[in-house]
């Protein structure tokens, strides 16, 4: 179980980022939602240890692991996907999931995990990771990866940013695999209903604050209705 109390985070001095957030993320399936510039991607970062926070404690099965750089969070069970997946120049995809795996493994055991995110792996398992894969085949090599480690936390920022529709239907498939088998939290930064719609609770942030949390049946009608009357007004504003 993941427990954030009291997480604040400030640049600049006086600019408040994160405001004071405290929320326990034990559930199976999370995802983080709210408008653009609310503080969703820091706090993802804050948790996975890219950012440190300016105040608050971040507790890990009980563990405070505030004071932990990225590396040392990794070392604890934490996985952290970002909106763009950074390219490798050298090395394969059997490379990179051996690596994320920490153990030799066979290329039976490669293909299997390649086959699991919706990959051909008798077609992806040698190839390079350079600027011939689209975003959406790199999204998934890198989910392929983070199944590999077998993480308590898996975080994914943003996982649609990129990709074309087909792609994001595929990963869609591949979430929902990942709900219903990982062992352990996926926690998904996204504004993405269908994401939305298969979360076992939804936590919003709007202004750097805790707005709303609760399930998806709690919280996904209100956010439907807030977004339907924002579009209202904008169709009227624009007439």
């Amino acid at each position: 179980m993941l427990e954030l109390k009291n997480i604040s985070y400030e640049v600049d001095g006086n600019k408040e980022i994160i405001k004071d957030i405290s929320v326990k993320i034990e559930d199976h399936f999370v995802a983080i939602t709210g408008p653009n510039g609310g503080g969703k991607s820091t706090l993802a970062k804050i948790i996975a240890g890219i950012v440190t926070p300016t105040g608050g404690q971040i507790l890990l099965d009980g563990e405070d692991i505030t004071g932990l750089n990225i590396t040392e969070r990794a070392k604890k069970g934490i996985s952290f996907a970002f909106q763009q997946p950074v390219h490798f120049k050298g090395l394969t995809v059997k490379d990179l999931i051996t690596i994320a795996a920490g153990k030799p493994m066979s290329v039976t055991e490669i293909c299997q995990i390649l086959s699991e995110v919706g990959l051909c792996a008798r077609e992806y398992v040698n190839r390079e990771i350079n600027n011939s894969l689209s975003g959406g085949e790199l999204k998934r090599i890198e989910i392929a990866m983070i199944k590999a480690r077998g993480t308590k936390l898996s975080i994914f920022d943003e996982p649609e940013a990129g990709i074309d529709l087909w792609s994001f239907n595929s990963l869609i498939k591949v979430f929902e695999k990942m709900r219903d088998e990982i062992n352990g939290t996926i926690l998904i930064i996204s504004h993405q209903e269908r994401i939305l719609n298969i979360a076992d609770k939804i936590i919003v942030i709007a202004d750097g604050k805790l707005e709303n949390v609760g399930t998806k049946e709690e919280v996904l009608p209100g956010l439907l209705h807030k977004a339907t009357a924002c579009s209202t007004l904008v169709e009227k504003n624009e007439r």
